[in-house]
């Protein structure tokens, strides 16, 4: 499996309302700022490099890691590198 099967399904991404908050507060985005077009806009920039381990895929940008549940597609959180 490769990144291409999430690229393919980025349509279908989304969190939940604790994932949002994650999000927000891991990556310091304002309340009003869509986290899951936050990932998605991070997912499809250029230099990425995307992962599967176990249920899970990883996306490493420049500046962040998001953990997407491969099965559900739910963004579980993102990080700053």
């Amino acid at each position: 499996m490769d990144g291409r099967e999430l690229l393919a399904a980025l349509g279908r991404l989304h969190t939940t309302r604790l994932g949002a908050e994650r999000i927000r507060n891991n990556m310091a985005l304002d309340e009003g700022d869509d986290p899951v077009a936050w990932c998605t806009d991070r997912i499809l920039s250029r230099d990425i490099a995307i992962t599967r381990k176990g249920k899970n895929w990883y996306v490493s940008a420049s500046d962040c890691v998001i953990t997407v549940n491969a099965h559900s597609l739910t963004v579980i959180t993102a990080h700053r590198r």
